[in-house]
C-alpha cells in the first residue's frame, strides 16, 4: 500500500517565516489557448520538502550530487505525541537498529496553517548529535528540527540551526512538513523524490509503502 506523507502545494499555504511565499496562478486556458498552464511561484524548501547539505553548510552538497536511491529511505517511525509545543526531543527517543531514517512522529501536522504550527516540538542537539553518531537521516511532520523562532521561544532553547548543521553538516538529509504518518506502521519505505534542481533544497513528493 502506498500512503501519500505529502502537503499540497497551493496558493498561500504556510512556509517558514520570512521564506517565499506560495502562489499557484493560471497562465493559459483551454479558452484562450487551448491548453491550460498553471504559473507556480515558491521557495526551494516550499510544502513537504528535503534539505541538502547545502541549505545551511557553505559547502555541503546539493541535491544534485546524490544517486536517487538515496531518496528511498528503510525508515522508523518514532511516536513523540505525547511532546508538549516547544518541548525538545530528547536523545533517548533515537532508535538504535538498522535503519536509515528516523521520522519523529509529533501529530504536528494537526496544526498545519495556524500559528501554532510554528510552536512544534524540535530535535534537541543531543538527539541530533545521537542521529550523526548513528548515521540517520532525519524526517518530521513539523516545520522544522529546530525551533522555529516565535515570541513564545524560552530563553533555555538552542539558538539558529544547531539540528541542521548537525545533521547537514555529516550529509545526513533533513525532510520536513510530512503528514499523515499515523497511516504507516512503526517500520515503513519511505520514498520523497526531490525535484531535478542542482540547489540546497526542494519539494518532494513522500510516499511511504507498507505492507498490507
Amino acid at each position: 500500500m502506498h500512503v501519500d506523507l505529502t502537503q499540497p502545494i497551493e496558493t498561500g499555504m504556510q512556509t517558514y517565516p520570512g521564506d517565499p511565499a506560495v502562489v499557484v496562478r493560471t497562465h493559459a486556458t483551454h479558452a484562450d489557448d487551448g491548453a491550460r498552464v498553471s504559473r507556480l511561484e515558491c521557495g526551494s524548501h516550499t510544502g513537504t520538502h528535503v534539505d541538502a547539505p547545502a541549505h545551511t553548510e557553505p559547502d555541503g552538497r546539493t541535491l544534485d550530487s546524490y544517486p536517487l536511491e538515496r531518496f528511498v529511505f528503510d525508515a522508523v517511525r518514532i511516536d513523540c505525541r505525547d511532546l508538549e509545543a516547544r518541548d525538545p526531543i530528547p536523545a533517548s527517543r533515537v532508535p538504535d537498529g538498522d535503519t536509515d531514517l528516523v521520522a519523529f512522529w509529533t501529530g504536528w501536522d494537526a496544526h498545519w496553517g495556524t500559528d501554532r504550527y510554528l510552536e512544534h516540538p524540535y530535535l534537541s542537539p543531543a538527539a541530533a548529535e545521537m542521529c550523526v553518531k548513528r548515521g540517520l537521516d532525519v524526517a518530521v511532520d513539523a516545520l522544522n528540527p529546530d525551533p522555529t523562532p516565535t515570541d513564545n521561544a524560552g530563553e533555555d532553547e538552542p539558538e539558529g540551526f544547531q539540528a541542521h548543521h548537525a545533521l547537514l553538516g555529516d550529509e545526513q538529509l533533513i525532510l520536513e512538513n510530512l503528514t499523515t504518518l499515523e497511516s504507516v506502521g512503526d517500520r515503513f519505505e519511505l520514498r520523497a523524490y526531490p525535484l531535478a534542481l542542482a540547489g540546497d533544497g526542494s519539494p518532494v513528493r513522500a510516499v511511504g509503502v507498507v505492507n498490507e
